[in-house]
């Protein structure tokens, strides 16, 4: 299954990229509307697709992923919608 690692801010982003150790690389950060990422997006990738927000952070962040209510059903693993 497949992540989309999405950072509620850059600093979050950073955080990430420090801890793993590739602060170095120019991140770019783009500001997108998290339902667009659910919505449109995970439909995109090939397989099974979620969305990890602020992975890495302190309290954890937090974890979408790809059933229904959270995805839309033709891409919802729970739904047979796996590709």
């Amino acid at each position: 299954m497949r992540w989309i690692c999405a950072f509620s801010d850059e600093e979050a982003l950073s955080r990430f990229a420090w801890a793993r150790g590739d602060a170095e690389r120019e991140w770019v950060y783009q500001t997108v509307l998290g339902a667009r990422l659910l919505d449109v997006m995970v439909p995109l990738l090939p397989g099974p697709a979620g969305v990890a927000l602020d992975a890495g952070s302190e309290d954890g962040g937090m974890l979408f992923p790809p059933v229904a209510g959270i995805v839309p059903d033709a891409v919802a693993v729970d739904l047979g919608g796996m590709r």
